[in-house]
């Protein structure tokens, strides 16, 4: 029999776990096999917290989440890290992980749909009429544009293409200043070391050390679903149970409230 580079990740983990807990004289807790690990984008980090808070305060098991740019979530599951959910911010990244059989398809599902918009500063905020031929580079007066890693983030790829699609995007590209996550680019911005950025409409909600100046129309990009899915090696028997409390009436409110659209 075969045994997958994934499943002798998980093996060895195991071991390690169970050789650390035999040393210390402590038993494996049975309840650690059954919380749920979620793989989620950087930019649902507030309406997530808050919507894993009710669960488990109506009695869900305790939920474990790791925030990151898609693109590094995605590199983590395809080289074996545990997880049983996985929620991206583009359709490309969860194709990415179900083209190599890594989540159980009938679990696959639009999610929910996000903007993104135009930040700066809060005390130096005016509006911007985001459309073609915007002299974007002279209001960055020489200083950077915050947005994700446009080659990888999605945030980042949906704020080229915008710029693309604007013909923008040619005077602006050496300005870049591209994050990790739409999380840090946010932060550049909120810390005044990029005197704009390019990040979800959610995000700019839950920072309020920055304005939005400007909405993108949606004819400028692709456009931002964030579908979910169970990974096909989990090991959670409430998994199933949360991700349809996440699509749930229950849980929509958390995400409403920081500006995402819930898909049905």
């Amino acid at each position: 029999m075969t045994i997958s580079r994934r499943s002798l990740i998980r093996i060895a983990i195991a071991s390690a776990t169970a050789a650390f807990l035999s040393l210390a004289g402590l038993a494996t807790p049975a309840v650690a096999q059954e919380k749920v690990t979620v793989f989620a984008a950087a930019s649902m980090k507030n309406a997530l917290d808050n919507a894993n808070k009710a669960w488990s305060a109506k009695g869900g098991r305790a939920v474990a989440v790791s925030y990151a740019a898609s693109s590094a979530l995605a590199k983590q599951i395809e080289s074996g890290a545990p997880a049983d959910i996985f929620i991206s911010a583009d359709l490309d990244w969860m194709k990415y992980v179900a083209d190599k059989k890594l989540v159980k398809e009938e679990t696959r599902s639009n999610f929910l749909a996000n903007r993104i918009v135009l930040i700066t500063a809060k005390d130096k905020a005016a509006p911007v009429d985001i459309k073609p031929g915007l002299d974007l580079a002279g209001l960055l007066k020489g200083g950077r544009l915050a947005m994700g890693e446009p080659s990888s983030v999605p945030a980042g790829k949906y704020g080229k293409a915008a710029l693309e699609k604007l013909g923008i995007w040619a005077s602006v590209e050496k300005s870049v200043a591209g994050a990790e996550s739409v999380r840090a680019a946010l932060a550049l911005v909120s810390r005044g070391e990029a005197p704009y950025g390019i990040v979800y409409q959610t995000d700019a909600t839950a920072d309020p050390g920055v304005a939005v100046v400007g909405t993108f129309q949606e004819d400028t990009h692709p456009p931002i679903i964030y579908p979910i899915a169970i990974l096909s090696e989990s090991r959670s028997s409430d998994a199933a149970a949360y991700l349809e409390y996440l699509k749930s009436e229950k849980a929509a409110p958390f995400f409403e409230k920081e500006g995402f659209t819930v898909l049905k």
